[in-house]
């Protein structure tokens, strides 16, 4: 049973970490479901393991999140957000600027991914009107919404996670990452003006109010109400996956649209990955494969508090590369008990499992939305991109854990 355990949960990474396997047709979400039910069919785990394996707290937070920003898009929020923010960018730096704030205070509260889905075509419509190159604007996207979506715990799907598992009230997380998200911006911005100095100096041609989509402008009032609402409920401390599918389902009341238009929006694939890389876990945990490499690390994480939040950090920052951020939060999640704070190393994991999304292309999904939206127009090499956003995940990293150091000696956490 060991033994099968270690040889699925090792096809289950290679394909979540390749991302897709081309000789099998396989992406990460199928490769994760076959990983699932192989648990299953080889005796590792019972169905009714399975299935108890499954934390519904998580999977409905992330459905409901799912379906609430499905309605701001088809309301036209986002698109007109976008326009706003562009069409009072008049020069490179301002632009800069401008997209690391709104993309990073955006993604807290609508997913990171989201973020990089609406707002990369304006930014292409923008900087091919104005005939500038759009590379270090990318960037810009897809880093800031990667460090901005740290702020919250509905932020990125391993901040769902970890809301889930932990069990840290919204505002407290929220007043203790804001500092870290607004540091990690702020570097990201004078790395970039660093790389890019020459190139943001040009100037731009304001946006268009005219080359704006229409928008349903009711629905995009009710979505906005309602969201208020369930940030409002998630502050109050009311259950995340509660109130983020009692959002859902006010919506579908109140929308006045019909329902399976909204739901064609939704990422079921991410539902089914989630799902089935909750009973791959736990297959691995049942055989001990979980606590052998906690023993093997046990040593560096029994030394002082402020070693202890160094080494997972950086210990994260490289697994979340290795094996994804989602998938490697699902796996520590139990090593957290064993630390001696553990409600700042929930706060640890959140911050270097996110800022580790930027230091590779294939670190986290929003990179590869914004890479896959703009090839047409702006192809990125691999070290072209690696170059710039690994210098930010490691500027950024190391800018997080002093300050969660620094936590650590304030206010013993």
């Amino acid at each position: 049973m060991i033994l099968a355990a270690v040889i699925i949960f090792a096809f289950t990474y290679v394909s979540i970490s390749a991302q897709r396997l081309p000789f099998l047709h396989l992406d990460r979400t199928s490769g994760a479901m076959i990983g699932a039910v192989a648990m299953i069919a080889f005796g590792v785990l019972t169905i009714n393991e399975a299935y108890k394996a499954l934390n519904f707290d998580t999977i409905v937070l992330l459905l409901g999140m799912m379906i609430i920003v499905a309605y701001l898009q088809a309301g036209g929020f986002f698109d007109a957000i976008a326009a706003l923010i562009l069409k009072r960018a008049r020069t490179g730096n301002g632009l800069l600027l401008t997209i690391i704030l709104s993309a990073g205070i955006l993604s807290a509260f609508f997913v990171n991914d989201t973020i990089c889905v609406m707002m990369t075509p304006f930014v292409l419509l923008l900087t091919n009107r104005s005939k500038v190159d759009p590379k270090p604007y990318l960037i810009a996207l897809a880093s800031s919404a990667n460090i901005g979506s740290v702020a919250t715990l509905v932020g990125n799907p391993q901040n769902m996670l970890i809301g889930t598992f932990s069990k840290w009230p919204y505002l407290r997380f929220l007043e203790a990452m804001v500092p870290i998200a607004l540091a990690g911006l702020a570097i990201d911005y004078f790395i970039l003006r660093i790389f890019f100095s020459t190139r943001l100096k040009q100037g731009l041609t304001p946006y268009d109010n005219g080359l704006k989509t229409d928008h349903d402008k009711p629905l995009m009032r009710k979505s906005i109400a309602v969201t208020i609402v369930v940030i409002a409920g998630f502050s109050a401390g009311v259950n995340l996956a509660f109130m983020a599918i009692l959002g859902a389902a006010l919506l579908v009341l109140l929308a006045n649209r019909r329902p399976d238009e909204i739901f064609a929006r939704v990422n079921w694939s991410l539902l089914l990955f989630f799902g089935s890389l909750f009973v791959v876990v736990a297959g691995i945990n049942k055989v001990g494969l979980v606590a052998d490499a906690h023993k093997v690390l046990e040593g560096y994480f029994s030394t002082s508090l402020s070693n202890q939040i160094t080494f997972f950090s950086f210990a994260s920052l490289v697994l979340s590369n290795v094996v994804s951020n989602v998938p490697y939060v699902m796996v520590v999640q139990h090593w957290i008990s064993t630390f001696s704070s553990p409600q700042l190393m929930w706060l640890v994991l959140a911050m270097s499992s996110t800022f580790a999304g930027n230091l590779t292309v294939a670190g986290s999904v929003a990179n590869m939305i914004v890479l896959e939206l703009s090839k047409e127009r702006a192809a990125f090499r691999f070290w072209e991109f690696t170059k710039v956003s690994g210098t930010i995940a490691l500027a950024t990293w190391g800018a997080g854990t002093a300050i969660l150091v620094l936590y650590a000696a304030l206010f013993r956490l």
